[in-house]
This record gives structure tokens, C-alpha cells and sequence, in this order.
């Protein structure tokens, strides 16, 4: 017999189903696939210090005032929406200006199902109704490496005053 769902499953359900732990820069993830083929350092641009997989790719969940904090890695990242409650904003700042975007399956109030994150692009993310959760997905090429991920810092506030008010509670200090 097949199960039916007649409603969304709860952020809960979500994280002990997929095992998700704690991710560094807020919410839960977890690995699901990291590409046997790897690029070389030497085929890579000379920002990356070693050899990366082609891809990966994690299951993302942010629940209730949770968030991900401004950070940037130096490789393009397709984040895609799974299902949740709310969708997510993501603001990213491109070019010195400030962009947000809405990941989520209501095409027709101007979500999106996958939104592209530029290498070297500093962004955060998080819910839209922060009484709801969702479960995204995070594809990164040139594969993630901790050794490409930085986080920003006190700096970061004051390289972006014209921000601030918008920024300021998606920076962890």
C-alpha cells in the first residue's frame, strides 16, 4: 500500500528523515553527493588551492528565525526548493547592488524553483515567515570545499554600510 500525504511534512520530519546536522553558517544539511570525477588544480582558476570533485550537492533546511549567513564560496552555486511552508529570500549583493530573490514553488508570486549564486557573490537566506521551515537543495560546481567558503565578519557590515539595515541580522558576530 502506498503512503498518500494529505499536508506537508514538518521541518522535524524533514531533519530526522534525511539526517541532517547542524550546518556552520545556520540551518541543517547533509551531503547527499559528491562527484567521483575530480578537476585538477591545475585545470582550476588559481584562486582554488588543490584539486576539486566536479559537483556536490546537500539537502538545505532553514526552520523558523534561523538563517544562513552571508558568506561567499569561489565556485557557482543552483540552489533548488523541495517543499516547506515558506519560501526563502534569498539577498545577495551583486555589482554594489542589493538583490533579493524568492526561492519557491509559487511561480505566480514571483518564486522560483532554482536560483543561480555567482562564484565570489557574498549571500544569505532565510524564511519569508518565520513561523514555517523549508527543505532546498544546494548544488555547488566546482565541487564545495570548506577551504572555499568564508563567512563574513564585523568587516563585512561596514564594507556595505549602505546595507546595513538590511544586512545586519543575517551577519553571525
Amino acid at each position: 500500500m502506498i503512503k498518500k500525504y494529505t499536508k506537508l511534512e514538518t521541518a522535524k520530519y524533514w531533519i530526522n528523515h534525511l539526517n541532517l546536522e547542524k550546518h556552520p553558517e545556520g540551518g541543517w544539511y547533509k551531503e547527499i553527493y559528491r562527484s567521483s570525477d575530480i578537476i585538477s588544480k591545475l585545470a582550476l582558476p588559481p584562486y582554488f588551492n588543490g584539486d576539486r570533485n566536479c559537483s556536490t550537492s546537500i539537502y538545505y533546511l532553514l526552520e523558523s528565525e534561523d538563517f544562513s549567513s552571508f558568506h561567499r564560496i569561489k565556485s557557482d552555486e543552483i540552489w533548488h526548493y523541495y517543499s516547506g511552508t515558506s519560501p526563502i529570500e534569498i539577498i545577495s549583493i551583486v555589482e554594489g547592488k542589493l538583490l533579493k530573490q524568492l526561492l519557491g514553488n509559487k511561480l505566480n508570486e514571483d518564486q522560483q524553483l532554482q536560483i543561480v549564486i555567482p562564484k565570489n557573490t557574498w549571500f544569505a537566506a532565510h524564511l519569508i515567515d518565520k513561523n514555517g521551515f523549508a527543505l532546498a537543495g544546494c548544488t555547488v560546481s566546482p565541487g564545495f570545499h570548506f577551504d572555499d567558503f568564508e563567512m563574513a565578519g564585523k568587516k563585512f557590515i561596514h564594507d556595505f554600510l549602505q546595507f546595513e539595515s538590511e544586512i545586519k541580522n543575517l551577519v553571525r558576530l
